[in-house]
């Protein structure tokens, strides 16, 4: 199945991100702390991080044109995640730098043995978008828009914006707020975690849980699975494209450059079975190296889908 996508072939970029950028301070531990100890640090590195950021960063490394929408705060953390994001090639020129606000930024514990991470994060309200803060010029300046949703208003917005230009939209959502029914309604290509469909439906079961945001969404439906790949709709039944098999260091930003991966994939108008085999190889590799912007290059993903045969069913 080819989705054949009308793109829209005057706009300037492939692909608009409007969502989260931060600042990640990665620490490997030989385990995780438990309460009242003393744990060394065997590794630690300073990165950009972010949904969103981390794959506009990812797109434009495998060559697509890239535009980042999104706040920083006017600390030297926002300095820093700027810089992290813009040198890259993506285009920053329309990121807000608001003066009094703390950029966003995280500790990130990985677990040494597994990869595994626990994430523990600060954003200021002040990130936030004001009214008449967001331009719709920039929004709709791609043939794709990908968001995260942690701005529900002005994501609502933006969305409702781009159906109204024609142009694609895809998300990256976990968290359940009482406004998300909302927000999904309109998404063409509704990528979640795991746990989004069951904690929005109340539905334990994956499977049926993914079905069930039919009633939510009329798009494109699928689920990352972590180490297992993804699950996703196509027609009346759940398929599930099978993960590689790595060795994982680090976890981080792994849902972030399979969301880039696919967003490649429909710029490329591959069908959905190379979309999905595209996305987990590069989520797997991402795992292989220490931070969400650990990108693997397209050379080193042809090298593993060569190396393991795929399983899609």
């Amino acid at each position: 199945m080819k989705f054949n996508l009308p793109f829209q072939q005057r706009k300037p970029f492939d692909v608009v991100g409007l969502g989260l950028n931060a600042v990640d301070f990665l620490c490997i531990t030989p385990q995780f702390p438990a309460f009242d100890t003393k744990t060394e640090i065997v590794y630690y590195e300073k990165q950009g991080g972010g949904q969103i950021a981390t794959a506009m960063v990812a797109c434009s490394k495998w060559g697509l044109r890239t535009k980042y929408i999104g706040k920083v705060g006017g600390n030297d953390l926002g300095i820093f995640s700027l810089k992290s994001i813009g040198e890259t090639g993506v285009d920053v020129s329309s990121v807000t730098v608001e003066r009094d606000a703390t950029n966003q930024f995280a500790f990130i514990l990985i677990d040494e043995e597994s990869g595994e991470r626990t994430i523990i994060w600060h954003r200021d309200k002040k990130l936030l978008y004001r009214e008449g803060q967001l331009s719709r010029e920039d929004v709709c300046k791609g043939k794709i828009l990908h968001v995260d949703g942690h701005d529900i208003e002005a994501t609502i917005k933006a969305i409702t914006w781009a159906q109204e230009e024609g142009i694609f939209t895809v998300i990256d959502i976990d968290k359940v707020e009482e406004k998300t029914p909302e927000l999904i309604r309109g998404v063409d290509f509704l990528i979640t975690s795991s746990s989004f469909g069951p904690k929005l439906t109340g539905i334990e079961d994956r499977e049926k849980a993914l079905l069930a945001l039919k009633r939510y969404n009329k798009g494109f439906l699928c689920a990352t699975l972590g180490k297992e790949g993804a699950m996703a709709v196509v027609g009346d039944r759940i398929v599930y494209s099978k993960g590689f098999e790595v060795e994982a260091v680090d976890t981080t930003g792994a849902g972030d450059i399979f969301h880039a991966g696919f967003i490649y994939g429909l710029i490329k108008n591959w069908d959905v079975v190379k979309i999905l085999r595209f996305a987990n190889a590069v989520a797997a590799l991402k795992c292989t190296r220490i931070g969400g912007r650990a990108i693997p290059t397209l050379d080193e993903v042809d090298s593993l889908l060569s190396a393991q045969a795929h399983t899609f069913c």
